[in-house]
């Protein structure tokens, strides 16, 4: 079991780029770490990240994205465009008035966090990223049937209304489904946690916020926004991590990223599926700990 959770975390409000952002924090250091959850999550599925950081000497805040929990929830798909996602993180990152900054992202946050990285919004001195691929083989994937079939969701989301009304019939039971029904590891994700994500979707407007994502992402051209960026190494030391039972994204699109990134540590875990660092959080937590403190990244 886990000893990681005596370190207190607290929910805060935080204003940034005109939002009021919900903000899981925890620990005081003078380094600052940001973690960004992805869908259907929210900044609980950091709970075993946060007091880790803390631990480490980091002030570590993960929170709600626009549009979820107590977060702003802006109400046109173009707010949900990338452009304004990189500018939550910024806002968030010049609030926290942080001169060290490690990004971390999961799913749509990788999304995210790569794109800011590439970006250069603001200085980072890590970036941590868990099965979201680069954005370039991300793209490259979109365009092979593999990649495309476990992609359908995205072109069902395209759909108004529909996807709302299907995810959030039964108090969200769909989303419940969705992420234990795709785990490799259950353990960590009980009943109850998985009421707490069930419960955030059904927030009114809540499903709309967070599908709009995916809406805005092929309506404005996903990412357009750092295209200039693809093909650029990246020079901020990054590390990756991959649950190898993904259902939703394959492991092919992992290949190649070390021609994309100057300085890559990339991790499996054989035994996790899509939601890693809830399925097997030692694990993670010991490989994003190693890292940190420039030692061996364990293999699994």
């Amino acid at each position: 079991m886990l000893m990681l959770m005596k370190t207190t975390i607290e929910t805060r409000l935080i204003e940034a780029n005109g939002l009021s952002f919900e903000v899981d924090t925890c620990g005081g250091g003078d380094r600052f770490a940001l973690l960004l959850h992805g869908f259907p999550e929210s900044s609980y599925s950091w709970r075993y990240q946060l007091p880790l950081l803390a631990r480490l000497g980091y002030t570590a805040w993960a929170p709600n994205l626009r549009g979820y929990g107590g977060s702003s929830r802006p109400a046109r798909v173009a707010d949900y465009a990338l452009p304004h996602l990189l500018a939550d993180v910024a806002g968030l990152i010049d609030a926290a008035g942080a001169r060290e900054t490690l990004l971390v992202g999961h799913d749509w946050g990788g999304a995210i966090a790569w794109s800011f990285a590439l970006a250069q919004q603001r200085p980072l001195d890590g970036l941590i990223v868990m099965n979201l691929p680069h954005p370039l083989r991300f793209i490259q994937g979109l365009k092979r049937w593999p990649q495309m079939k476990r992609s359908w969701y995205i072109y069902f989301f395209q759909l108004p209304l529909l996807p709302e009304l299907l995810l959030g019939a039964g108090h969200a039971r769909a989303i419940g489904r969705a992420i234990a029904g795709s785990a490799a590891n259950r353990e960590h994700l009980s009943r109850e946690v998985l009421q707490v994500y069930r419960d955030q979707a059904s927030q009114p407007g809540a499903l709309r916020a967070m599908i709009n994502y995916y809406r805005a992402l092929v309506r404005f051209r996903g990412f357009e926004h750092v295209r200039a960026h693809l093909r650029e190494p990246l020079a901020t030391p990054t590390l990756m991590l991959w649950g190898e039972q993904d259902h939703a994204l394959g492991k092919e699109l992992t290949l190649g990223t070390d021609e994309l990134v100057e300085d890559l540590t990339l991790r499996y875990l054989p035994a996790a599926a899509h939601w890693v660092q809830q399925e097997a959080p030692e694990t993670v937590n010991a490989m994003i700990e190693a890292w940190l403190g420039g030692g061996p990244v364990p293999v699994v």
